[in-house]
């Protein structure tokens, strides 16, 4: 069974989407490249609803070097039901219940199924326990607005911090995993 890993970027006061973020996140640190190098190389696939499929298709076919070729040449699955004829190589529509669907992709999976982005996805992912790691770049700036990284939940979701990294610039990388026998 696969593993789904959410990787997202996130300032200080929780905001994972937005200009200001994506602003104050380019261009990429070396050592927050090289940790979403490694991530990429060690995944199966990307997973990612049809807004973040669109922002990542829009800018990395035209890349090149040793990330952008992972990203372009790794299995991509979409949760959609209106992309019609995704562009970005290797990419499959799913078309379905998205709860199902991951699920059954998860099910399917040998390796880690990274999320990047997505957030209406990673709410649903988060709400329905189908997050096996939660992977948290934290930028030192308070944004003051965008999108924040959790929406509602119908309940208490407990995480256990399983590490820590301090990198550049006062990044840290969160790692969590569900605690769910709490």
């Amino acid at each position: 069974m696969g593993k789904i890993v959410v990787s997202e970027n996130v300032s200080l006061d929780g905001q994972a989407d937005g200009p200001r973020l994506f602003e104050y996140c380019t261009p990429i640190p070396g050592e927050v490249g090289q940790i979403l190098l490694k991530e990429a190389q060690a995944a199966e696939a990307l997973l990612l609803g049809r807004r973040g499929y669109e922002f990542f298709a829009s800018r990395w076919p035209s890349r090149s070097g040793v990330y952008a070729d992972r990203l372009n040449s790794m299995p991509k699955y979409v949760v959609s039901s209106t992309l019609e004829h995704p562009a970005w190589g290797a990419t499959t529509v799913l078309r379905g219940d998205a709860v199902n669907e991951v699920r059954t992709l998860k099910q399917r999976a040998d390796g880690d199924i990274v999320a990047y982005g997505s957030l209406r996805l990673v709410h649903a992912l988060m709400e329905h326990d189908l997050v096996d790691e939660l992977r948290l770049l934290v930028y030192p700036a308070v944004l003051g607005e965008g999108r924040p990284l959790f929406g509602q939940t119908s309940g208490i979701k407990p995480l256990r911090l399983a590490s820590t990294r301090v990198l550049a610039d006062g990044i840290i990388l969160l790692t969590y995993q569900p605690a769910r026998e709490m």
